[in-house]
């Protein structure tokens, strides 16, 4: 059976590959700093936020664009405000932490940071002058951790909280494009440029071999701060690719014009949403639970111990968390590869099981 554990167990999209291999056909430069393919990806991806000025920037993975972009942004004394689930409290063995940075998680149970909470936290922390870890950006993610959408409502009101605070503000885009194409999505690449500091593009949960794209946007100090600290800092943190032009030949074929069609980025991302929106009916007309406020490529469940036990066996899903009367809430994630007959054999393996 198809497993379902990840969006990332699979290489990369067929264009991808292509792209990888037309591009190792022939010598580069080194690193990133004037290869043509990172410059032409760069080129595409300010054009598609509507940021001809921004800074970009690839780095190898989500935790290292993490590390990278909140150590630029943040002095030693200070701290990002965060939800409890955020990627770099919980998923990522503290390597911001080990940097010597400092993660303040809000009391948000949703996945959504919050103007309310956050503004408890910046209270609490600035209580006490120097006693205390002064806040100085904000992290998010789209999708959240529960594969959450950010709506332009939402993101605005951090936003603004953020500014009014002289906080920056990072957007953790690990699964963005599933994020960008999800139903009832408002928001825009362009959107968001307009709203944070830096944000980055995810290409390795999104049919790419590996990669993340930063965009670094804004132009306050913490903007400015990372946009001169991030080449030492992705040298120093381990993040730089000697073969750098393996991540700028991916995203220049992801985001290249297609005849009239969607980049190939959108394409990918939209397919992930359409299986997993197929899989979330079909799991609800089964008489399962559905957990959280997914409407992205991830789909959270409530089952039994019994039924996990059967699913994981079958399908490879991961079990998020133990609920109160002892049921698991279980993931189910789709990406580029998964095609409608997977969705369809987990489905007849639900029907049995439910």
């Amino acid at each position: 059976m198809h497993l379902f554990r990840n969006d990332y167990s699979e290489g990369a999209a067929p264009q991808i590959m292509e792209a990888l291999v037309a591009a190792g056909s022939h010598q580069n430069v080194g690193y990133t700093e004037g290869d043509e393919h990172c410059d032409h990806a760069r080129e595409l991806i300010r054009a598609a936020c509507g940021t001809p000025e921004a800074t970009v920037e690839f780095c190898i993975g989500g935790t290292s664009a993490n590390v990278i972009c909140l150590n630029g942004m943040l002095r030693d004394w200070e701290g990002v405000i965060c939800t409890p689930d955020a990627h770099i409290v919980v998923h990522e063995t503290g390597a911001l932490m080990a940097c010597g940075r400092t993660a303040l998680p809000t009391d948000d149970a949703d996945g959504f940071l919050t103007p309310e909470a956050a503004e408890r936290v910046w209270c609490t922390q600035t209580s006490t002058g120097r006693h205390m870890t002064r806040p100085a950006a904000i992290y998010i993610t789209d999708t959240t951790e529960l594969g959450g959408v950010w709506s332009a409502e939402r993101l605005d009101a951090i936003c603004d909280w953020a500014r009014s605070h002289d906080l920056g503000i990072f957007l953790d885009g690990a699964r963005l494009g599933s994020a960008l194409t999800a139903p009832g999505n408002d928001l825009t690449l362009a959107h968001i440029a307009s709203k944070v500091d830096a944000f980055y593009i995810g290409g390795t949960k999104n049919g790419m071999l590996m990669g993340e794209a930063v965009v670094i946007c804004g132009h306050g100090a913490a903007a400015e701060r990372l946009r001169e600290a991030f080449p030492y800092l992705q040298k120093e943190r381990c993040g730089l690719l000697a073969k750098g032009f393996l991540l700028g030949a991916q995203f220049e074929a992801a985001f290249a014009e297609q005849d009239g069609e969607e980049a190939l980025y959108w394409q990918l991302a939209a397919h992930a949403n359409e299986c997993a929106q197929q899989l979330r009916e079909g799991l609800v007309e089964r008489g399962f639970e559905l957990y959280g406020n997914s409407t992205s490529n991830q789909v959270f469940v409530a089952v039994s111990k019994a039924q996990e036990q059967a699913f994981e066996k079958a399908c490879g899903c991961e079990t998020f968390y133990v609920l109160p009367d002892d049921h698991r809430v279980i993931r189910f994630v789709c990406s580029w590869a998964t095609e409608a007959a997977d969705v369809t054999e987990l489905l007849e393996l639900a029907t049995s099981l439910a």
